[in-house]
């Protein structure tokens, strides 16, 4: 059997190859691996011929016309090596047949430990403080800060990760409030929940989102939500980019409406993250002038980058590899196969429910 990797990285490569000696995949399972370092997408598609399955990651595209183009290629298989399955068309993947299996909880310490990083960062100023040591300038002008304890932090999503961002904040003396339609029972050893967004905006001095990327929460902050936000407020996003309107927030900037924000995601990552344009004219006005405001950081999609994560992920994708080729059901599946003739199959991953890693 052939496995075909896209927007593969050394250290995928790494990972990858050293789980699929631990997880002791028979020897009858021959498999096959060929890395491609650039995304699926419909012109790369082709490349996926011979493959029986295929693994992917947040930037790869599986639209309509990909996956038909992938069952005609013979693939059968998709491993998503990410928890989340917005680039992925469900619905077509489970009309086709199509095993899909994503990741659904890795290391959710490590992207809320990255969001906590961030906000010091932004908060008290050591990126600056660092490049002015450097030029041994050691003036403390500009570099004022505020104390965490005793400020407001507001968590948009409760899953794995909004609860461990949840309990780190608390440590540093925080008070918690959290907006979640689908509210979990452990946050509340930590805050309180408010019923509606609009009153933890109007309450929340630090706001960090932490849910999935759906319809309903597609620019979830927006013109309206940020002029809701208690005014110098800072707004953190390490969950998915298209989560934030971008255009917005520059706006909201402009104004001092925003006090500052930090960014490990943006809504068109997909041509710019994980590739260096360092010597090349980056076209995106909007991400460009992001980076000019003194109150703003933006990394590229790296809050999941810890040795524990990447581990994580490889053997879980492994482990969903295996179920698939061993004919085993896979907890990790987001669409249900059919069984018998003409037995239509169906998704597993529900559209009104949030994501346990998210």
């Amino acid at each position: 059997m052939k496995l075909a990797v896209f927007s593969t990285k050394p250290y995928d490569k790494l990972y990858l190859t050293q789980s699929q000696a631990a997880a002791q995949l028979s020897s009858d399972d021959s498999i096959e691996v060929v890395h491609h370092e650039f995304a699926l997408s419909s012109e790369t598609v082709s490349l996926a011929a011979g493959a029986t399955a295929i693994c992917v990651f947040v930037n790869d595209t599986l639209s309509k016309d990909v996956l038909k183009s992938l069952h005609s290629l013979g693939v059968r298989a998709i491993l998503l090596r990410c928890a989340g399955y917005n680039n992925v068309d469900l619905d077509v993947a489970s009309q086709l047949g199509f095993f899909v299996a994503n990741v659904p909880s890795y290391s959710p310490e490590a992207v809320a430990e990255f969001a906590v990083a961030l906000l010091q960062t932004l908060n008290r100023h050591t990126h600056r403080a660092y490049n002015r040591v450097r030029e041994a300038n050691f003036s403390l002008n500009g570099l004022l800060g505020r104390t965490l304890h005793g400020q407001t932090v507001g968590v948009v999503g409760t899953g794995k990760i909004g609860i461990a961002f949840a309990r780190i904040m608390q440590g540093f003396g925080c008070k918690l409030l959290a907006y979640d339609p689908f509210r979990n029972d452990e946050f509340t050893q930590y805050g309180e929940y408010t019923s509606e967004l609009e009153d933890l905006l109007a309450r929340a001095d630090i706001v960090s989102l932490h849910c999935p990327l759906v319809d309903s929460t597609r620019h979830i902050v927006n013109e309206t939500t940020l002029a809701q936000m208690k005014k110098g407020a800072t707004l953190l996003n390490t969950s998915r980019g298209g989560l934030v309107d971008t255009k917005a927030v520059i706006a909201a900037l402009k104004k001092k409406q925003l006090g500052g924000l930090a960014l490990d995601v943006y809504e068109h990552e997909s041509a710019i993250f994980y590739d260096d344009h360092s010597g090349t004219i980056v076209e995106d006005d909007d991400l460009m002038r992001l980076t000019t405001f003194h109150n703003v950081l933006v990394c590229g999609h790296q809050a999941f980058f810890t040795e524990e994560a990447l581990r994580e992920i490889a053997d879980a994708t492994i482990r969903n590899l295996a179920d698939f080729v061993q004919g085993k059901e896979c907890s990790h599946s987001l669409v249900k196969p059919s069984h018998g003739e003409g037995a239509e199959p169906k998704r597993l991953a529900r559209r009104d429910t949030i994501p346990i890693r998210i």
